[in-house]
C-alpha cells in the first residue's frame, strides 16, 4: 500500500500522510510524482511500466506517466513518447495503471500535443501551431502550418478522445499540458507565437481559449470519475515576451482557477523547471509558484527538487503546497515516501541534482541515475532498489578502493550478506566524488559517498580501513576469495582527447584537473583547454577564476562543455563563466605551449591565436589506476595457490566515465556475485 502513518513517523511529517481529495479521487497522502520522461516510452513499455509499480511500491501515493502523444501529427520522434492516438494504445498503457494500483496509488496520464515542438518526422504530417512559425527545435528549416477553426475542432476532438481512452485504461488523474514551452497550449498563450486575429489570439482572454476548452472537454469526458489536472508554467523567464508569475502567468491562473481538479505548477522552459544543484538549492521554484495556492481553491502541487521531509512539511505546513511533487528525488529513490513513514529519513538516498537523468532523455536512452543504479533495471534485470537476494556463495570479499564504485559494491555485497572488507589508500572514503564536491555548486554530489558511508556504518559485515594502500603481497596474503579493484583513474597530463594525441611542443607549467581538485591554484594568466567537452573544464575556469586568476577557456569543439547541453545547464554554465570575466574561445585545438604564451589554432581554418598564460591546464582523458589489478592478473599460480577465486575491476580502473557509470559498475559487479 501508498506510504500511511506508522508508529515510528515524526510527527513533524505527519500531515504528509493526509489523504486529500482531488476531485473525484482520494490521494493516499502527500507524495506525488509528476510526470516524467523515461528516455524509452513506448520502446519497452513493460519496462516502464515496473520503474512506475516500484514507485507505487515505494509509497508514492500519485504517480504519473511521461508525455502521452494524443495524435499522429503530436509526434515528437526522435525523442520516445506514450500513445494515446487509437483504441489499440489501451492495453499497453492500462498495464502500468494496473500495476501501480497494486499498490494502493492512483495513477495519472499527461495528456500531450507538443505543437511548435512535433516536427512529425515519423508520421511525415505537416506540424501545426497559433501561427506559421518555424518548428522550434527541429534541425531542418521546416515551419508549421497555422492552425483554422477546424484544425482547432480536430485537436480538441483528440484531446478528448484520448482522455476516454485513458479513462478506459483505468487512470484516475487525466492531465491538460501548458507547460515547459512543449505544448500547443503554451504556444496559443505565448504572444511571441501566436499573432492571430480571430477569437484564439490578441487578448490573454482569446488567447487561453484553447487551454479553457481543453478543460472543459477533459471534465465533460472524463470528470464523472477522472480528476483533471492542469500542469501549467506560471514563469517562462522571458519578461514581457513570456509569462511571468506577477504578471500573465498569474492572470492565467486567475482565469482559470477553478475549472481544474489540481494544479501542477512549474516554470518554463525544462531548464527553467529542472535546475541542477549547480545552479539552484531545494525549494527553488517557492517564490515563482507560492501564489498559486492563495487563488484557486484546488489542490496545487509543485516541485523543487525536494529531498528533505522537514522542507516538504514546512510546504504544506505555510500553504505553499499541498502535494510535494517529484520527479528526480523519485528516481533517486523510490522509496523515499516509506523510508519518512518508518523514521528512516536518515536512509533517503537523496537526489543529488546532476541531472544525469535529463542527458539520458535528450540522448534517446533510458534514463539512469547516479544515486540508484537500479533505475529502468527495475524491469529487464529485477533489480530492486532496496532488497538484494541472499548471498550465493561463503566467500570474502576484498574491495580495493573507496570511491564511488567501490562503496556501492561494498554496501550492495554487503547487503546480500556478504563478508566485505574495503581499503583505501587515501586518509578518507569517497575518492573523485569527495573531490569533485569541492568544486563550484557540487556540494550535493557528496551524498554520492554520504549515503553509501552511512548504510555502511550498520553493517556489521563490511569493514572500512581508510590510509591502507596496499600492494600485491598484501592481497596475496590477506585470504579473501574475490578480488575487487575499484582505484579509479587519474588525469593525463598530455594533449590527449577526443581526436587522439597531438605531438605538441609544450615547454612550461602544465596542470590536470587532478592538482585543481588537489587545491592547487595557480595565479595570472591561466589557459583550461577542454578536450573532454564535460563539465570539468567549465568548473575549474570557474574554480580559478574565482580564486583571482586570469582565465581563458578553450576547446577544439564548436561549444564549450558539450555535455552540458544534455543536463540542461550549459547556457547557465557558460553565462556565469562570461559574467565572471573568463575568455572564452571555442573551435581552436592547442598548437603550443611555452611559458607566458599558449598557441591556439582554429579548427575551422581561421588565424592562429595566441593566448598569454603562465600555466596550462589540460583536460584531456584519463588513465586507468590498474597497474595493481594487471600485477595479480599476471600470476595465476599465486592466485590460485592464495585461494582467490576471481579479480574484477570496476568504475573508472576499468573504463573512467562519470560518477553514474562507477556507480552502475559497483552495483553491477554485486548483483553478478
Amino acid at each position: 500500500m501508498s506510504a500511511q502513518l506508522t508508529p515510528q513517523t515524526d510527527p513533524r511529517h505527519a500531515l504528509l500522510f493526509q489523504p486529500l481529495r482531488i476531485g473525484p479521487v482520494t490521494a493516499p497522502n502527500r507524495f506525488y510524482q509528476v510526470p516524467h520522461c523515461t528516455g524509452i516510452a513506448d520502446r519497452a513499455p513493460d519496462d516502464v511500466a515496473a520503474m512506475r509499480e516500484m514507485k507505487a511500491m515505494g509509497g508514492w501515493g500519485v504517480v504519473c506517466t511521461e508525455n502521452i502523444e494524443i495524435s499522429a501529427d503530436a509526434d515528437i520522434s526522435p525523442y520516445p513518447a506514450l500513445r494515446f492516438s487509437s483504441d489499440s494504445d489501451i492495453p499497453r498503457q492500462a498495464r502500468m495503471a494496473d500495476l501501480v494500483h497494486r499498490h494502493g496509488a492512483l495513477v495519472g496520464a499527461e495528456l500531450a500535443h507538443m505543437g511548435l515542438y512535433s516536427a512529425n518526422r515519423t508520421s511525415r504530417l505537416a506540424s501545426i501551431g497559433p501561427s506559421s512559425r518555424l518548428l522550434i527545435e527541429a534541425v531542418e528549416p521546416v515551419q508549421a502550418r497555422a492552425m483554422d477553426k477546424a484544425d482547432i475542432r480536430a485537436l480538441r476532438q483528440d484531446h478528448r478522445a484520448a482522455a476516454l481512452r485513458a479513462k478506459a485504461a483505468g487512470f484516475d488523474i487525466v492531465y491538460v499540458y501548458a507547460s515547459h514551452n512543449l505544448s500547443i497550449a503554451s504556444h496559443f498563450l505565448a504572444r511571441r507565437f501566436n499573432d492571430r486575429g480571430d477569437e484564439y489570439g490578441g487578448s490573454l482572454e482569446n488567447r487561453a481559449r484553447l487551454l479553457r476548452e481543453l478543460l472543459e472537454d477533459t471534465q465533460e469526458a472524463v470528470g464523472d470519475r477522472c480528476a483533471v489536472a492542469l500542469r501549467f508554467a506560471v514563469e517562462e523567464f522571458l519578461g514581457p515576451d513570456g509569462l511571468t508569475h506577477d504578471g500573465e502567468g498569474r492572470d492565467v491562473v486567475e482565469l482559470l482557477k477553478d475549472l481544474p481538479d489540481l494544479w501542477d505548477v512549474n516554470l518554463s522552459d525544462w531548464s527553467n523547471d529542472s535546475q541542477t544543484s549547480r545552479f539552484s538549492s531545494e525549494g527553488y521554484q517557492e517564490s515563482y509558484v507560492g501564489f498559486v495556492r492563495k487563488i484557486t481553491g484546488k489542490p496545487v502541487v509543485g516541485v523543487g527538487r525536494f529531498t528533505s521531509p522537514d522542507t516538504m512539511a514546512d510546504q504544506i505546513r505555510r500553504g505553499i503546497l499541498d502535494l510535494i511533487g517529484a520527479a528526480r528525488p523519485s528516481i533517486a529513490d523510490p522509496f523515499l515516501p516509506r523510508k519518512i513513514a518508518e523514521g528512516r529519513s536518515d536512509d533517503i538516498r537523496e537526489c543529488i541534482g546532476c541531472n544525469i537523468c535529463l542527458s539520458c532523455e535528450n540522448s534517446f536512452v533510458p534514463i539512469r541515475c547516479t544515486q540508484n543504479p537500479t533505475m529502468m533495471e527495475e524491469g529487464r534485470k529485477l533489480w530492486h532498489p532496496e532488497v538484494m537476494r541472499p548471498r550465493s556463495a561463503e566467500d570474502s570479499v576484498l574491495i580495493i578502493g573507496g570511491g564511488p564504485a567501490g562503496l556501492e559494491a561494498a554496501m550492495s555485497l554487503g547487503r546480500r550478506g556478504y563478508d566485505v572488507t574495503l581499503a583505501e589508500a587515501e586518509a578518507s572514503l569517497g575518492g573523485r566524488v569527495s573531490r569533485e564536491a569541492l568544486l563550484p555548486g557540487l556540494s550535493a554530489w557528496g551524498r554520492v559517498r554520504d549515503y553509501r558511508l552511512g548504510q555502511l556504518a550498520k553493517m556489521a559485515n563490511v569493514s572500512l580501513y581508510p590510509a591502507s594502500r596496499m600492494e600485491s603481497a598484501d592481497i596475496l596474503g590477506f585470504g579473501a576469495g574475490r578480488v575487487v579493484f575499484a582505484t579509479g583513474a587519474h588525469w593525463r597530463r598530455e594533449p590527449v582527447g577526443r581526436g587522439g594525441r597531438a605531438a605538441l611542443l609544450l615547454d612550461g607549467p602544465i596542470l590536470t584537473p587532478d592538482d585543481i581538485l588537489s587545491g592547487h591554484r595557480p595565479v595570472g594568466n591561466v589557459l583550461v583547454h577542454d578536450t573532454e567537452g564535460g563539465y570539468i573544464g567549465g568548473l575549474i575556469a570557474e574554480a580559478l577564476r574565482t580564486a583571482g586568476a586570469d582565465v581563458t577557456f578553450s576547446t577544439p569543439a564548436l561549444s564549450h562543455s558539450g555535455f552540458l547541453a544534455l543536463t540542461l545547464e550549459q547556457s547557465r554554465a557558460l553565462s556565469r563563466l562570461i559574467a565572471l570575466g573568463v575568455n572564452l574561445i571555442a573551435a581552436h585545438d592547442l598548437a603550443g605551449f611555452q611559458s607566458g604564451c599558449a598557441n591556439l589554432h582554429s579548427t575551422l581554418g581561421a588565424a592562429r591565436v595566441d593566448i598569454p598564460a603562465n600555466h596550462l591546464v589540460l583536460v584531456a582523458d584519463r588513465i586507468p589506476e590498474d597497474r595493481l589489478a594487471r600485477d595479480l592478473l599476471s600470476m595465476p599460480n599465486r592466485l590460485q595457490a592464495s585461494g582467490i577465486l576471481s579479480v574484477d575491476r570496476i568504475g573508472d580502473c576499468y573504463a573512467p566515465g562519470l560518477i553514474a557509470h562507477a556507480v552502475y559498475a559497483g552495483h553491477q559487479l554485486a548483483q553478478s556475485f
